[in-house]
């Protein structure tokens, strides 16, 4: 294994599973939400709403593409699929794996949407940014597991294991 990318929706666990991983494997993490942040010098809303969500879109895509990291766990953030640029250089170095949660779940998880850092259009909602964005992660995934495993260390365990596998 080189890196590990994790994909899903925010909310997913993608940074907090990325960490537990990256200890378990001996991996580096690299969760690119904050190197967004550190890069642009401001919080990520502030950045999305700087830029709009095109242009934050763009830039997410630009900083992904720069990334050149081995033996990491890769926690990019939720709209990493809108982009082609960024998820296929992420795919270039190494497995994907989803990290696949019921909608319900998410909305049970995420209490600050407006003020995250999430990207989406005025107006949409949780379920439709699930509903554009499934397809995406579906397509781009090596690996899918069920992210909702119970407690976090059995859903480490399934990833370990979807992991072996491939």
């Amino acid at each position: 294994m080189n890196n590990i990318t994790l994909i899903g929706m925010p909310g997913s666990g993608k940074s907090t599973l990325g960490v537990l991983l990256a200890k378990t494997l001996g991996f580096d993490f690299l969760d690119v939400d904050l190197l967004i942040q550190k890069q642009e010098g401001a919080l990520l809303q502030d950045i999305l709403d700087a830029h709009g969500t095109e242009g934050f879109l763009d830039l997410e895509a630009d900083v992904i593409a720069s990334v050149e990291c081995d033996r990491t766990v890769i926690a990019p953030g939720g709209s990493v699929i809108c982009r082609e640029k960024g998820i296929e250089h992420l795919k270039a170095m190494g497995k994907v794996v989803y990290l696949r949660l019921p909608c319900a779940v998410l909305e049970r998880r995420i209490h600050n949407m407006g003020s995250r850092g999430i990207a989406f259009q005025p107006g949409e909602t949780l379920q439709d940014i699930y509903d554009a964005r499934i397809p995406l992660y579906e397509k781009y995934a090596d690996i899918v597991v069920d992210g909702d495993q119970g407690s976090l260390e059995e859903t480490l365990a399934v990833v370990l294991q979807a992991l072996i596998g491939c």
